[in-house]
């Protein structure tokens, strides 16, 4: 079934998905509200002038303009000259040929810009080019943002810049000509790298995308042409602005998504807002002559995300529990750097043997956990507790299966093979943050922990207070106030707590429900 491009707009938020068979592949959302606006979006570049430079992280802070500083790690901010890049790409050749002699312990799925870091790799430097060697604090420096702020770090930068147009990205400061990884038949990536030697200047860098796939001479010249043409505007710009400032802002979040998401495939781009409707028709107009008259505009009662059944999709991506179809079901949490995704069988109990009913429930989990990640846009590691199999021929078929089903994601990703505790352990390239932090605020009530103390726990917290306070003071009374359900159970039958310390301290203890109380907030005043 072909894919669909569906727009909704909402007064300042705007929502993407890229659809297919009532699965979406690609969730993306904008707010355009005050306190985000200026936050630096992948692709943006900028004059940043250096704050700090620590040696014992071989990293420094950058000054970009935003509220964080921005993280600037020595890999990313090492520019070597034209001859080390070439020595680099001879190394990088000649530790590949000696890795494939190695047994393969897990797969790597690339991106489109993977190819660049099978070419040169900033690890190689001399060992004297360490970060204080060529940076220090003051020194005003050309950056591009290539992860945005999440959660609690600012965002993360680099010197290599890269411009990326619909079908090829360029780079001006490093000499390599690679096709994307994803554009798997060996005559096309022939062809393609032929037409892209012609292209590039010495000294700078072009990649073919995936879209480029198929593509003329004159459509992949044309889009570089483009790429030169604004990176000459950036540089014009470098000596009259002052750090920190910006240089150039990627395309908006519409533009952004038709570059990036959307391929020959997409049979309709739908939008239920005339001016984002406009903006996508121009683009088309310019950029993908192919998708002319395949937009159209939804006017309709039932809200478009409604109409394609996209929200009941996303508030499963914001779910601890995903449930899947068979009965089973996975857990999904998330913490700092770390998703872990348990499969459990649930209610489904198979008809055949255990071992049966175990496979299917992780081969249905398998297909589930692939569209969890790209709709979530979970990053960094990744643990993966499959239900235990026995025989290793189940545990290859879920292996590729995962494999294969993470093959649609856009991201990079590292798949090692299944331990033998029943675990996958992965890594997925993120750039922006997850579904759930977008959409989501730690809960005010637990703070985010996902929990609260028991009641019977916070009586017993309450009393070892109490009893504290009985045995220093003199007043005759006391009062205690606390949540309705604390207070109940400590004047209960089966505890009856309050009566037990009056006989025992002879005190007159008087205790009162509070509904506004949090269930573990408690006061005790003695009168």
């Amino acid at each position: 079934m072909p894919k669909e491009l569906v727009i909704n707009q909402t007064l300042n938020e705007c929502r993407a998905a890229l659809v297919e068979n009532g699965e979406i592949l690609e969730f993306l959302m904008d707010r355009k509200l005050e306190n985000n606006s200026g936050i630096p979006k992948v692709g943006n570049i900028y004059k940043g002038k250096v704050l700090r430079v620590l040696p014992g992280m071989q990293s420094a802070f950058v000054d970009i303009g935003y509220e964080k500083a921005a993280f600037l790690y020595v890999d990313d901010a090492y520019l070597p000259t034209l001859d080390e890049q070439r020595e680099m790409a001879k190394l990088v050749k000649k530790r590949q040929e000696e890795q494939e002699e190695k047994i393969r312990k897990g797969l790597v799925i690339p991106d489109e810009l993977s190819t660049l870091s099978e070419h040169v790799d900033m690890k190689l430097r001399k060992a004297e080019c360490t970060i204080e060697s060529f940076l220090k604090e003051g020194d005003q420096i050309i950056v591009q943002v290539s992860k945005e702020p999440i959660s609690t770090k600012g965002p993360r930068i680099t010197r290599h810049i890269s411009l990326a147009g619909r079908h090829v990205v360029y780079m001006p400061f490093i000499e390599h000509t690679g096709v994307s990884r994803r554009i798997e038949n060996e005559e096309e990536r022939d062809r393609l790298k032929e037409i892209l030697e012609t292209i590039r200047p010495d000294g700078t860098g072009i990649i073919a995308r995936t879209v480029a796939e198929g593509q003329s001479y004159k459509v992949l010249k044309n889009d570089f042409n483009i790429l030169v043409k604004i990176w000459k505007d950036v540089w014009k710009k470098v000596d009259k602005a002052r750090a920190p400032s910006s240089l150039y802002t990627d395309l908006s979040f519409i533009q952004r998504i038709l570059r990036d998401i959307t391929d020959e495939d997409v049979a309709l781009i739908v939008s239920d807002d005339k001016q984002n409707l406009k903006e996508v028709e121009k683009f088309v107009m310019k950029f993908l002559p192919s998708m002319k008259g395949k937009t159209k505009f939804y006017n309709e009662d039932v809200p478009l995300f409604e109409k394609y059944n996209l929200d009941v999709e996303v508030e499963r991506g914001i779910d601890n529990k995903v449930f899947l179809r068979s009965g089973g079901s996975l857990n999904i949490d998330q913490t700092e750097a770390l998703v872990s995704i348990d499969v459990n069988t649930g209610k489904f109990v198979g008809k055949r043997s255990l071992e049966d009913t175990i496979v299917k429930t992780n081969l249905e989990a398998v297909k589930e956990i692939s569209y969890q990640l790209r709709l979530r846009n979970c990053g960094g590691i990744i643990v993966i507790d499959f239900i235990d199999m026995e025989k290793e021929e189940h545990k290859e078929q879920v292996y590729n299966s995962l494999v294969e089903a993470l093959k649609k994601d856009r991201a990079k990703t590292n798949v090692l093979t299944i331990s033998g505790l029943g675990l996958v352990e992965m890594t997925r390239k993120r750039t922006r943050d997850t579904l759930t932090r977008v959409m989501c605020d730690p809960c005010p009530y637990c703070e985010g922990s996902g929990r609260v103390k028991a009641t019977l726990s916070v009586c017993y917290d309450l009393v070892r207070d109490l009893m504290k306070i009985l045995r220093k003071t003199v007043a005759t009374k006391v009062m205690i106030y606390a949540h309705p359900e604390v207070s109940a159970r400590l004047t209960g039958e089966d505890l009856s707590m309050i009566e037990t310390l009056e006989e025992t301290f002879g005190k007159n203890l008087t205790i009162r429900s509070e509904n506004n109380y949090h269930i573990e907030q408690y006061e005790i005043f003695p009168q």
